[in-house]
């Protein structure tokens, strides 16, 4: 028998299962402008199609080997949400990616983002897009689409996710492998901006043993509160470092995320090498030391959880280490040598770290190696 429609029965729209089709729309709209100024040579496409187009023979490449990277925020999201600031998340995710990308020599050229949330408040995704733009734009990366996810009952009330995927190309003979890397090369150290975007479930957990709020004043830099400090937007090295490879300086770049210095480094040495890296040679920034301090921190932990001030790690010939720290200065980069690359011996780990009891403000002096 057919089904009869009670007149009496409620006829339930995607609303009222918590999905607004039409705020999904106003924050396209909201955003067009902020993916519109990431536009670059190669890329065409408007946001709202099924699919981006990118031009590689427009944007200059003759035999270009691509190289792809993913990667999210992680729990610094928790931080954002809990300081209701959200306007740099969106920077840290581009940088999380286009930083893999630049270690093997690759310039980014298109970015994706993936922002999915319980209920979608144009405020709110406004101002995590306009940062993604911002990424986008401080690495010289089109926005070319991405997807906005309003999902009910997957979220808590406020919360959101953020992942990112970038594509990026080096003509074949240009591609950073670190396969010539050798004893007696020079280890350089890009400064950070901050914690950038590892480590952030110990952060969170020693701002919680600490008793202090993301809105209290931060007490290593009092002109911001403890979550506007922790919320400093991951450094984004692609341009200064596409200046440098320019020169033939590098061979070979290491991201300092997960992992920290002493897991890696040795992700781009070849075999038969280990990288001797000095701690005294830079200070500590504040925001470390109060983690250092706060979590009562072994510098083994350190070194392998935080950057600890080095956001990128350069390995160059010892006789081009001035002419790319010359050229790291002139483009923005607090640039320090560190350390050395040297042969290494049988059952040696692949990175060492070494600090006297004057840096970082240990009491003795100390070692951290990779387990490699």
């Amino acid at each position: 028998m057919a089904h009869q429609d009670s007149p009496n029965q409620k006829s339930y729209s995607y609303k009222d299962a918590g999905v607004n089709i039409d705020t999904g729309n106003a924050l396209v709209d909201a955003i067009k402008p902020a993916a519109a100024s990431t536009r670059r040579l190669g890329c065409n496409a408007d946001l709202g199609g099924f699919g981006a187009l990118f031009d590689l023979k427009e944007a200059g490449y003759k035999d270009p080997i691509l190289v792809s990277g993913t990667d999210g925020v992680g729990t610094k999201l928790k931080v954002a949400i809990e300081s209701d600031k959200h306007d740099t998340v969106g920077i840290d995710l581009v940088a999380m990616c286009v930083n893999d990308l630049i270690v093997q020599g690759a310039e980014p050229l298109f970015f994706l983002d993936y922002y999915a949330t319980g209920h979608l408040t144009i405020e709110v995704g406004k101002a995590i897009i306009e940062g993604i733009a911002e990424g986008c734009r401080q690495s010289n990366a089109a926005l070319i689409g991405g997807e906005t996810a309003e999902m009910p009952g997957m979220y808590r009330q406020g919360d959101y996710d953020l992942a990112g995927f970038c594509v990026g190309a080096v003509e074949r003979s240009r591609l950073i492998d670190g396969k010539s890397i050798c004893a007696g090369d020079v280890i350089l150290g890009l400064g950070s901006s901050g914690v950038h975007s590892n480590g952030f479930s110990l952060v969170r957990k020693l701002i919680e043993v600490s008793g202090v709020s993301y809105h209290d004043q931060c007490s290593f830099d009092h002109s911001k509160t403890f979550g506007e400090a922790l919320l400093e937007p991951t450094k984004i090295y692609v341009k200064s470092c596409l200046e440098v490879l320019k020169n033939d300086c590098i061979k070979g770049l290491s991201h300092i995320t997960g992992g920290g210095f002493v897991e890696n480094i040795p992700r781009v040495l070849p075999d038969g090498v280990a990288a001797h890296v000095d701690a005294s040679l830079w200070s500590l920034p504040p925001v470390f030391n109060w983690l250092r301090e706060t979590g009562n921190i072994t510098p083994l932990e350190m070194a392998k959880t935080f950057n600890c001030g080095i956001g990128m790690a350069v390995i160059v010939h010892a006789d081009k280490a001035e002419q790319a720290m010359a050229i790291f200065k002139e483009h923005g980069e607090t640039v320090y040598n560190i350390g050395i690359i040297v042969d290494k011996a049988d059952h040696e780990p692949a990175t060492v770290v070494t600090g006297k009891s004057s840096s970082w403000g240990y009491a003795n002096d100390w070692v951290a190696r990779s387990t490699h």
